[in-house]
């Protein structure tokens, strides 16, 4: 398994397909399951195709599956800060410790970028990511802002993290 920089001969689905199957198992029981059903595999890719430059794969092989998206704040109260956007892996990949390795990458590339504080939201009800930040070092810091998905509201928290410098 390897952590690598997107390539011009990967394809940019198969990111986009790694993101919808994490969805359809991480947020069963949290966002509604006809949603969840209905995500077409390249629903992501437009967005990650963006700018690729802040996107880091974990690979077994050929096999593109993980991938974590950062960069700076989206957030205008939190200038300055760092974000990590995303981390997602194919569910049989879960629990091996690539997760990990993303997120290590994302947060040194933050740091490289000039970033000594960083946020990430996770909805509130996704209990194994928040223990994954937590463990991590990562702690809530009481921002929450509301999202609907499928028809559902649900409530998305902010956890932050202080590197120093």
């Amino acid at each position: 398994m390897v952590i690598r920089r997107l390539t011009p001969s990967d394809d940019i689905d198969h990111v986009s397909r790694v993101y919808a199957r994490s969805w359809k198992t991480a947020y069963q029981g949290i966002v509604p399951q006809e949603y969840l059903d209905s995500l077409p595999e390249n629903r992501w890719s437009p967005f990650l195709a963006e700018d690729p430059s802040q996107l880091w794969l974990a690979c077994e092989g050929e096999e593109i599956i993980g991938a974590s998206t950062y960069g700076p704040t989206r957030d205008g109260a939190m200038p300055g800060w760092g974000e990590i956007v995303s981390i997602y892996l194919l569910p049989e990949f879960y629990r091996r410790g690539i997760g990990s390795k993303l997120f290590k990458a994302s947060l040194e590339s933050l740091v490289s970028m000039g970033y000594s504080d960083v946020y990430l939201w996770v909805l509130e009800d996704n209990h194994p990511a928040r223990r994954f930040y937590e463990k991590n070092g990562f702690q809530c810091n009481g921002d929450a802002l509301c999202d609907t998905i499928g028809g559902k509201e649900l409530r998305e928290i902010r956890y932050i993290l202080h590197l120093g410098k």
